[in-house]
C-alpha cells in the first residue's frame, strides 16, 4: 500500500506576498511548518527562494531545507490561518 501526500492547497496571495518580501531582504525569519510526517518543526533562517514545480509551491531556507508552502503555519508574527 502506497501513501501519496496530500494535494496542494494553494496558499493565500497576501502571505505568498510576506514570504516573498522576507525573501528580497534576506531577513533573519522565524519559519513555522508541518513537517511530512504532521510534526510541528521551527527554524531560524533566511529565506533563499520561493518557487513552483508541477503546481505546488515551496520555499528554500538557508539551512537547506524545502518547505512545501501548504504547511506552513508561521512566519514571524504572520499566521497563514490570519489571511
Amino acid at each position: 500500500m502506497s501513501s501519496q501526500p496530500p494535494s496542494y492547497s494553494p496558499i493565500n496571495c497576501e502571505f505568498h506576498d510576506v514570504l516573498e518580501t522576507r525573501a528580497t531582504t534576506r531577513a533573519l525569519t522565524s519559519v513555522v511548518f508541518r513537517n511530512e510526517a504532521g510534526e510541528v518543526e521551527r527554524r531560524s533562517a533566511v529565506i533563499s527562494d520561493v518557487f513552483a514545480r508541477n503546481g505546488e509551491e515551496f520555499l528554500v531556507l538557508d539551512s537547506g531545507d524545502t518547505v512545501r508552502l501548504d504547511r506552513l503555519l508561521q512566519i514571524d508574527d504572520e499566521k497563514l490561518a490570519d489571511y
